[in-house]
């Protein structure tokens, strides 16, 4: 396969930023912002992040709220929800640079 078709990125992970107005439960609240914050600089510093290779995103509501906070991983439609920055490295170590998921922290 040439450069051409292969996609600009390797693998988009968003995570869920929303906050709610009406008290429900929202990813916005149960530190969404430090946790992407944390995979962006984490994958930076491993040398995964860019052209070709991963990309972490803010996301708006992606509807599973109740279930967060929660990230996806695609193409694999892989979804995540975590406690902490732990979980995220646990992730990153495991799914992004490993390529297997971490079942337990799959919703």
């Amino acid at each position: 396969m040439s450069d051409d078709n292969k996609p600009y990125f390797e693998r988009h992970v968003f995570f869920c930023m929303n906050k709610r107005d009406d008290g429900r439960n929202s990813c916005g609240d149960h530190g969404a912002e430090t946790a992407q914050k944390h995979a962006k600089k984490r994958c930076k510093e491993l040398g995964i992040n860019g052209h070709g290779k991963v990309r972490i995103n803010q996301a708006g509501c992606l509807d599973r709220c109740d279930e967060g906070p929660v990230m996806v991983v695609y193409p694999e439609g892989t979804w995540y929800t975590y406690v902490d920055t732990t979980d995220i490295d646990e992730i990153i170590d495991s799914h992004l640079v490993g390529g297997k998921p971490v079942e337990r922290l799959k919703i």
